[in-house]
């Protein structure tokens, strides 16, 4: 049974940091482009960051990009996103997902995803 559980989420203060992880299983990680999304109270889900199967290509979405950093060990099924200079409206349900390969890590990033992760809570207040 495939699975995707996401850990690391918390209240942070503005300009923290935290790190999220994704533990996969169930799949062979490294067929599948991996990305994080988040979705906050009352907006639409949004791709945060992807990346490729091979770690090689990655996608960040404007209003991280600078602050984030998405990372793969796919020895231990295991995908990461640094999040440093975290803000209020970085306050989100963060979810991972999974795409098979076959598409650019972009597009899984508009929202072509095949799997998802139940989400972890990230809110960043003072």
């Amino acid at each position: 049974q495939l699975q995707l559980v996401e850990s690391g989420g918390g209240l942070v203060q503005p300009g923290g940091s935290l790190r999220l992880s994704c533990a996969t299983s169930g799949f062979t990680l490294d067929l599948y482009h991996i990305g994080w999304f988040r979705q906050a109270p009352g907006k639409e889900r949004e791709g945060v960051s992807c990346i490729s199967s091979s770690g090689g290509s990655t996608y960040y979405a404007d209003s991280v990009k600078g602050r984030f950093t998405i990372s793969r060990d796919n020895a231990k099924n295991t995908v990461y996103l640094q999040m440093n200079s975290l803000k209020p409206e970085d306050t989100a349900v963060y979810y991972c997902a999974a795409t098979l390969l076959g598409t650019s890590v972009q597009v899984m990033c508009g929202g072509n995803t095949d799997y998802w992760g139940q989400g972890t809570q990230v809110t960043v207040s003072s």
